[in-house]
């Protein structure tokens, strides 16, 4: 959240809370502050090279590996690969 941003809204003489309410989440929304909120919900840390160029190794390793075998005929490339549960 942005530092320093604030809503405020003020209730009107014969307003309703439900209007009121309905006020303020849309002035919520047209600063953006709905959106951020929402976006920050599933935040994740960046990776560090290390652990990024580690992960780019393994990957490389396996798909040669893989590689390897179709040329050695020991993998059927073209049949369906399934996943270990």
């Amino acid at each position: 959240m942005t530092a320093g941003t604030r809503v405020e809204v003020k209730r009107g003489k014969n307003e309703s809370s439900a209007a009121l309410i309905r006020r303020f989440t849309r002035r919520a929304q047209t600063l953006g502050l709905v959106r951020e909120v929402r976006d920050g919900r599933y935040f994740e840390r960046s990776k560090s090279k290390n652990v990024d160029h580690k992960r780019a190794i393994i990957s490389k390793v396996r798909r040669e590996n893989y590689n390897e075998l179709v040329k050695l005929g020991k993998i059927d490339p073209a049949a369906k690969r399934t996943r270990r549960k």
